[in-house]
């Protein structure tokens, strides 16, 4: 503990001794940057202070709560882990109302709910439906979490659909592949029940999952899953129709230390290789590595997975200061050599950082939301 506070206290040090723009409040953290040809130059991170207090608080109640035994001290977590209630009626800054879903079903695991979100005015045709999964390694937070909750907002406001946001069961309580049965089990019950608990009328032929981080990894192995073409697949696919993914930042990995996940250790916020090993461990299960299919999706050590013919077209978000980009752009390769019957739109953010979305301060934040919602709109006028 001494020594995980120890390094808190000197990443505040260098923080603190960065340049500061009075006015702008921001922060230049000046950043080891490999060339091409192997040298080094300096290349810079400006970040709000606000911003960097907040990642600061979350990344050391992070490392506090991840205990060496493997298991996850919630209660300190929850110290810096605010929560946010559902709101029946429309919330001021986005005019958006949520309300929480109890998810039923023969297959749905006790206590698996869903936060709904509902965009400002009444639709005058079904909505699409955008099926959420939160990030955090597995491990943390949650629907209710403030951030997500705060996000699946502006996504319902701008993207004029209705977002389900899955509270999906945590490792290491529930390692795999329990994340991705909540998540296939959301869907089962949204065909079962023609979306009838929603509050708004949703076309399911319309259907896109999307997720953060961890979340990101959730959707595409629920899509895998739900558009497997395998003769024995249960999924009523042909009623909740997946139009696209979209996955920001996605969490992926395998045994190799990519490029990126070494340039970036130790300087890049957020995300490092001893919290990523932690989570992986946490969730993959018991002795398995990191080339198992649900981390290693790119096939340098693992079989590529065999994707359906109706998996959807993909958008795959990847921040140039995110220690997981290498593996964010081999996955947009892979699905673009696999999957040639659907469209891969690769975004790049070249200054942002890991889970910039939850920060609105940040302008990536407003312009991927844009982004999502050219994507969505070119996939409903093909779909």
């Amino acid at each position: 503990m001494y020594s995980i506070l120890e390094t808190r206290f000197r990443e505040y040090v260098d923080f603190s001794c960065c340049f500061c723009k009075p006015r702008a409040l921001i922060c230049e953290h000046w950043l080891p940057w490999m060339t091409e040809n192997g040298g080094e130059r300096r290349k810079k991170i400006a970040l709000p202070w606000a911003v960097r207090l907040q990642v600061m608080a979350l990344t050391t109640a992070c490392d506090l709560a991840q205990r060496r035994d493997g298991t996850v001290n919630r209660f300190l977590f929850s110290l810096v882990d605010r929560r946010a209630r559902a709101t029946s009626r429309p919330d001021a800054a986005h005019g958006v109302s949520s309300a929480d879903v109890t998810i039923d079903g023969a297959r749905a695991a006790k206590g698996l709910w869903a936060r709904v979100f509902s965009p400002p005015s009444p639709p005058a045709a079904p909505l699409p439906v955008v099926v959420y999964f939160h990030g955090g390694g597995f491990t943390l937070l949650s629907a209710a979490s403030a951030p997500m909750d705060a996000l699946c907002r502006r996504l319902a406001r701008a993207l004029g659909a209705v977002v389900v946001s899955v509270d999906y069961r945590l490792a290491p309580e529930h390692p795999y592949p329990a994340a991705y049965d909540d998540g296939e089990d959301v869907l089962g019950y949204l065909a079962a029940t023609n979306a009838a608990s929603l509050p708004a009328p949703v076309d399911l032929s319309r259907c896109f999952l999307a997720g953060d981080s961890a979340g990101g990894n959730i959707a595409h192995h629920v899509a895998h899953r739900w558009t497997s073409d395998d003769p024995n697949n249960p999924n009523p696919k042909h009623v909740v129709q997946l139009a696209g993914i979209i996955l920001l930042q996605p969490y992926f990995g395998g045994e190799e230390r990519t490029g990126s996940e070494i340039s970036l250790e130790g300087v890049a916020p957020v995300v490092n290789m001893r919290r990523s090993d932690w989570s992986w461990k946490a969730f993959l299960p018991l002795g398995a590595d990191r080339n198992h299919e649900a981390a290693h999706v790119t096939g340098e050590a693992e079989p590529e997975p065999k994707l359906g013919e109706s998996f959807p077209p993909a958008m795959v978000v990847v921040g140039g200061f995110d220690p997981l980009k290498d593996w964010q752009r081999r996955y947009a390769v892979m699905l673009e050599r696999k999957n040639r019957n659907a469209a891969v739109r690769l975004v790049d953010f070249p200054e942002a950082i890991h889970g910039f979305y939850m920060f609105p301060k940040l302008p990536e934040a407003g312009e991927v939301v844009e982004k999502v919602r050219a994507f969505i709109e070119t996939c409903t006028a093909h779909h």
